[in-house]
């Protein structure tokens, strides 16, 4: 299993932070798409890193087109000497029409068809077909050599999609070369329901899971002291409410027979009860989506939750952020493999 680092900060600082992360050890860094633009922080990751991989973790796809993914991927490929990770999420309807004023339907099979019409897009660069491809949500029909890039050493990147759903999970093993799974989500989630989803559309394309990687965050509370820790436990608490109060995810819930959490959290959401939330949040619950712990102990604790499903794990810490600290994590997980 390898282990990567999430960069946030924007364009600014990513420079220095990625550079950090190489030297901590780590084998990858992400960078999602929250309040900055994720593409323009990866290229100078790019320029400050040598040997780590690089992606998206998550860029919105609907917020894009097909086209214009195809041109931010296949140069960020060629950047990071072909270490770029194209990863993509669908966010939700809300954010899609409103936010960023693009289409919203049917967001399993519009993500499938996406994916597949960007390989159509990059396989017109790198092999001169003609680009025709013609979908229910999309449609590439025009590419003049004028405006097809000079064809590099590195092809296109391998593209991740993010799922929690099963529709989304099951496209994801049909047309991805790997998996985010969400920071909500257990062992158990991954293993009965998550995984049996990936196998089921790698089936379609006549694949296993030999070649496909499975990765995500892990909420992590860790420190030097019972305080330091506890005060993480609260905050993952907090993060484990938000998420649970949130309909589209009561499945994760449900997989453990917890599916009423949900219905009390949403309705302290909607009164605006937010500090309240975290308390419904048992420790049997907070067990089943998060470790705590010395450094020590949440390294291999982290190994031994995922290191039998996961190819790649992204630490998700809770609290105290010292990088010394998390070094001694990444030190314990690999020990631990």
């Amino acid at each position: 299993m390898k282990f990567d680092w999430t960069l946030e900060g924007g364009i600014g600082t990513a420079s220095g932070a990625a550079t950090a992360v190489e030297a901590d050890g780590y084998d990858g860094l992400w960078v999602g798409e929250t309040n900055h633009d994720p593409f323009l922080s990866l290229v100078r990751a790019a320029d400050a890193t040598e040997r780590v991989s690089i992606g998206t973790a998550i860029a919105i796809a609907f917020a894009r087109t097909p086209m214009t993914l195809a041109y931010l991927a296949y140069d960020l490929q060629e950047a990071s000497t072909g270490r770029f990770v194209l990863g993509l999420g669908s966010q939700v309807k809300p954010h899609i029409e409103r936010r960023f004023s693009m289409p919203w339907s049917h967001p399993a099979a519009r993500m499938r068809e996406l994916v597949l019409a960007m390989r159509a897009i990059w396989s017109s660069w790198e092999d001169g077909t003609k680009l025709d491809f013609r979908g229910d949500f999309y449609t590439h029909s025009l590419m003049t050599p004028f405006f097809a890039p000079p064809k590099h050493t590195f092809g296109p990147p391998p593209v991740f999609l993010a799922g929690v759903g099963e529709l989304m999970t099951e496209v994801a093993g049909e047309v991805a070369d790997g998996f985010f799974f969400h920071a909500f989500t257990t062992p158990h989630y991954l293993k009965t329901v998550t995984v049996p989803a990936l196998e089921k559309g790698r089936a379609k394309t006549g694949k296993a899971l030999t070649d496909f990687q499975i990765c995500g965050p892990a909420f992590a509370a860790t420190g030097r002291t019972d305080e330091e820790i506890a005060r993480g436990i609260e905050i993952a608490k907090d993060r484990i409410a938000f998420y649970a109060s949130t309909p589209s995810y009561r499945g994760v819930l449900e997989a453990h027979g917890w599916g009423d959490l949900q219905g009390e959290l949403g309705a302290l959401v909607k009164q605006g009860r937010w500090a309240e939330m975290g308390g419904l949040i048992s420790d049997e619950v907070f067990d089943a989506f998060a470790v705590a712990g010395s450094p020590e102990e949440v390294g291999r604790a982290l190994h031994d939750r995922f290191g039998d499903v996961a190819s790649r794990l992204t630490f998700y810490p809770m609290g105290e952020q010292d990088p010394q600290l998390w070094r001694e994590v990444l030190a314990a997980s690999r020990s631990a493999g």
